[in-house]
């Protein structure tokens, strides 16, 4: 039998951590890449150029939807949220690349999602119309109250079937989506643009979005720091309506 620590309890966040790990993403990787189709082997002489001096390019690019330049370049985040993220990170799969830690191979940290008094509870309309509302007092802590308590039963029956020499890949099951994990996700700036424009809200766009809030958090945090590394395209992402190109 293996044993688990019966002490272990719960604890609660209604926080999401994106942390940028690696990357090779400037604006003058953008100009190389589309330069090479007028000037060939003297597009290198970008690397050394101060790339604001071409913004417009970059701006047409953008607008006129040239979109592979924005291919050439590397970014990879580590992120820790709630698995129901993950589900609908997953979706986007043109560009990306996932590694998620394993339930299968390590024993799970009760770390669990219950939002914080921001987030809006109720949903109003129907489908394509809908709006989400503050909830009341009682609804807020209804939500904390049901959260935690389901949580704290399903880890312990998780430890249980640990405790009984039940494999990791089994005894998981009982725990729920609300459940922090972590992975490294890997993307380019173009696949970045045509996941922030499904998955975050934003006065910009010329599309609108109806993203869950979770997942928008995780894109914010994510658009936030691709905005320091290519301050250019970012820019021109939002002049042309947050469309990816």
């Amino acid at each position: 039998m293996s044993e688990t620590p019966a002490e272990t309890k719960p604890s609660f966040r209604s926080d999401v951590t994106v942390d940028l790990v690696k990357h090779t993403a400037a604006d003058s990787d953008v100009l190389w890449a589309a330069r090479v189709s007028t000037t060939g082997e003297q597009s290198l002489e970008e690397l050394s150029k101060d790339p604001e001096r071409s913004k417009g390019l970059i701006n047409f690019l953008m607008r006129d939807r040239h979109g592979s330049p924005f291919e050439h370049n590397s970014m990879t985040f580590f992120i820790s949220a709630p698995i129901f993220v993950f589900r609908e990170f997953m979706r986007h799969r043109v560009g990306w690349s996932y590694n998620e830690e394993s339930g299968r191979y390590r024993e799970l940290q009760p770390v669990f999602y219950v939002p914080d008094a921001a987030r809006k509870l109720v949903q109003e309309g129907r489908p394509g119309k809908y709006v989400f509302v503050d909830g009341t007092q009682r609804q807020q802590d209804l939500t904390e109250r049901v959260m935690t308590e389901t949580y704290g039963r399903a880890y312990e029956a998780y430890q249980e079937m640990l405790a009984a020499g039940i494999a990791r890949e089994v005894a998981r099951a009982v725990l729920p989506v609300g459940l922090y994990s972590s992975m490294y996700a890997t993307c380019n700036a173009r696949s970045l643009m045509h996941f922030l424009g499904l998955r975050t809200q934003h006065e910009a766009a010329t599309v609108p979005s109806f993203p869950q809030r979770e997942i928008e958090m995780v894109g914010e945090k994510m658009e936030e720091q691709w905005a320091r590394l290519m301050p250019l395209t970012h820019a021109a992402f939002n002049a042309n309506g947050r469309v990816a190109p």
